[in-house]
C-alpha cells in the first residue's frame, strides 16, 4: 500500500520548481467588517480547529539520497503562535498600504522545517475593518482545497457554532529516522508496480471498452503535449523575476459577468479571459508596445477533484491552454474568439491527457521529476498563468465578523512576472493580480485597464452596472513602465 503521507508527484513537484525568487505558495487577502479580534482569542479559536486539518501540524520529512518523494510528520515543536502572526497598517489603513504590506508578506518564502502555512492578522484598516493574509505552500493544497480549508476554519453564521472537541489531546508522533524514511521508500517502491495497474484500470475502466478508450487518451495526452510543446510568444511578462512581490485587486460582480455569458455567449470563464486579454492589450498599448496579431498564452489549472475528494487535502489540477487575443480591439469579437478556441481545446481533450499525465506522475522516480520540474521552468510555455476557483456563494465568518471580500495569489513560476487569480465569493467576482517588483512597478495601471476591459464587455453586452460601485481602487504605484531584469 502506498503511504497516505507521502507527497504525489504532483505535490512533490511544487516543491522542485520552487526558487530563491520563485516562491511556490498559494495566497490570498481576506478583508473583514468589524473590529479585530483579540490576538490570544484568534490564536486560541484557530487551535481548537486545527484537529479539522491536521495537514497544518504536519512538516515534511525528506528521503535521503533523493530516492522517494517527502512524508508529511508531525511536527514535535508544532506552535500555532509562530504560524499566525500580528501587526497592523501604518496610517491611514487604506487599500494601498494594505496592498504594499500583501506584497511584502507574499514575498517571503515559507521555512520547509515547519507547517508550510501563516496566517497574518491586520490591524488598522479604516472605515473598522481587519484583515488576515494567508500563506500555504502549493505542495500542502490547491486553489479549490484551499476554499475548502476556508470554510472549515470560517463560521457560515455571524454565531459560531460550537467545534465539537477532539476525543484525545494532539500528541505528536515520533518522527522517523532517517533510515526509516529510506527503507520504508525503498519498499513502497516494490508496490509501485500493482499501483501502476491500478491507477490504469480506474482511468481505463470497463474489459470490453479498454482498447477504445485507450486510444482516447493516447490521443488526449497526444493533444496536450503538442500544445505545451509550441512556445508562447515573447511578452513584457515573460523575463527572469527577484524575489520581491507587488500584489494588488480588481473587485467585480458575478452577476455583471452571467450578464455577459448570457447576451453574448459563452461561459463565465470566458468572459474572464476575454477580460484579462483586453486588459493585458490595452496595458501593452499604453507602454507602445504593438498588439498586432499578438496571442498571448494562459496556462489555466482547472480542478480534477471530485465531490467526494473536497475537503481533502493535497493537489487535484490539471492545465490547459488558453489563447488571448491581446490583439482584438473589439471586445465581442474577442469573447468569440476566446469561446469558440475554448470549446475546441475541450474538445481536443487537453483536460483530459493532463489528468492522465497527472496521475502517472505520482510513479516517476524523483530524480525524473526534479529534472523535468527545472525543465519546465526554464522553457516559456505560457505568458502567465489565469486561474478562476469557486468559491462559496454565501458569508463567512471570523468569530462573529462578516468577510468582507476576498483576493487570492496565485505563485509566479521562474521566467513570469505577473500572474492573476480569480475567487468568486458570495456574488463577487474578485481578481487578485500579483507581479514581480520590479519588472511591473506600475502594476496599478494594469488593474485599471482590467477595470475598463470588464466595463467594456458590459457596455458590449447591455449589462447593468452593479448596484455598488466596485471599491478598492486604492493609490496609484509608480506611473514608470514595464522594467526589464537582464
Amino acid at each position: 500500500m502506498a503511504n497516505q503521507d507521502r507527497l504525489t508527484g504532483l505535490d512533490s513537484s511544487f516543491l522542485h520548481l520552487e526558487r530563491d525568487s520563485a516562491h511556490m505558495h498559494v495566497a490570498g487577502c481576506s478583508v473583514f467588517a468589524g473590529e479585530a479580534p483579540d490576538y490570544e482569542e484568534l490564536t486560541e479559536a484557530i487551535e481548537s480547529r486545527l484537529h479539522l486539518v491536521p495537514r497544518y501540524r504536519q512538516r515534511l520529512a525528506f528521503v535521503p539520497l533523493g530516492q522517494g518523494r517527502p512524508v508529511w510528520v508531525d511536527d514535535p515543536h508544532f506552535k500555532v503562535r509562530y504560524h499566525v502572526r500580528h501587526t497592523a497598517l501604518p496610517r491611514p489603513g487604506g487599500d494601498a498600504e494594505l496592498k504594499r504590506l500583501a506584497g511584502r508578506v507574499f514575498s517571503q518564502a515559507l521555512d520547509r522545517n515547519r507547517p508550510l502555512w501563516e496566517l497574518w492578522l491586520v490591524e488598522g484598516l479604516s472605515d473598522g475593518r481587519f484583515a488576515l493574509l494567508s500563506k500555504t505552500h502549493h505542495a500542502l493544497v490547491d486553489g479549490v482545497s484551499g476554499v475548502d480549508i476556508a470554510t472549515v476554519l470560517f463560521d457560515t453564521s455571524a454565531e459560531p457554532l460550537p467545534v465539537a472537541a477532539p476525543e484525545h489531546p494532539w500528541v505528536a508522533r515520533p518522527l522517523p529516522t532517517p533510515a526509516q524514511l529510506l527503507a520504508d521508500a525503498l519498499l513502497e517502491r516494490t508496490t509501485a508496480p500493482a499501483e501502476v495497474v491500478r491507477g490504469v484500470r480506474a482511468a481505463l475502466r470497463g474489459p470490453r471498452a479498454v482498447a477504445a478508450r485507450m486510444t482516447r487518451a493516447l490521443g488526449s495526452v497526444g493533444a496536450l503535449a503538442w500544445t505545451g510543446l509550441q512556445a508562447a510568444p515573447p511578452s513584457p511578462f515573460n523575463v527572469r523575476i527577484g524575489p520581491h512581490r507587488r500584489f494588488t485587486w480588481v473587485r467585480a460582480e458575478l452577476s455583471q459577468f452571467k450578464a455577459v455569458k448570457n447576451a453574448l455567449g459563452g461561459t463565465v470563464n470566458d468572459v474572464v479571459l476575454a477580460a484579462v486579454a483586453g486588459a493585458l492589450g490595452r496595458y501593452m498599448r499604453r507602454h507602445e508596445l504593438s498588439t498586432d496579431g499578438v496571442r498571448l498564452r494562459a496556462m489555466v489549472p482547472v480542478s480534477i477533484r471530485a465531490d467526494i475528494e473536497r475537503g481533502a487535502l493535497g493537489n487535484r489540477v490539471a492545465a490547459m491552454w488558453a489563447t488571448l487575443p491581446a490583439g482584438v480591439t473589439d471586445p465581442v469579437e474577442r469573447l468569440e474568439t476566446i469561446s469558440n478556441e475554448m470549446r475546441a481545446v475541450k474538445q481536443s481533450g487537453q483536460a483530459v491527457g493532463a489528468e492522465i499525465l497527472t496521475r502517472m506522475s505520482g510513479f516517476a522516480p524523483p530524480t525524473i521529476m526534479a529534472q523535468a520540474a527545472r525543465l519546465q521552468a526554464r522553457q516559456r510555455l505560457f505568458n502567465l498563468v489565469v486561474t478562476n476557483v469557486p468559491g462559496p456563494q454565501f458569508p463567512l465568518y471570523l468569530m462573529g465578523r462578516e468577510l468582507e471580500a476576498i483576493f487570492p495569489m496565485v505563485p509566479l513560476a521562474e521566467n513570469t512576472a505577473l500572474g492573476i487569480a480569480i475567487l468568486s465569493y458570495n456574488g463577487q467576482l474578485n481578481f487578485g493580480l500579483v507581479a514581480d517588483y520590479d519588472t511591473l512597478p506600475d502594476v496599478e495601471l494594469l488593474a485599471d485597464d482590467l477595470r475598463a476591459s470588464i466595463e467594456e464587455l458590459a457596455a458590449a453586452a447591455g449589462a447593468p452596472a452593479p448596484a455598488v460601485p466596485p471599491k478598492g481602487a486604492g493609490k496609484r504605484a509608480s506611473r514608470g513602465g514595464v522594467r526589464t531584469r537582464r
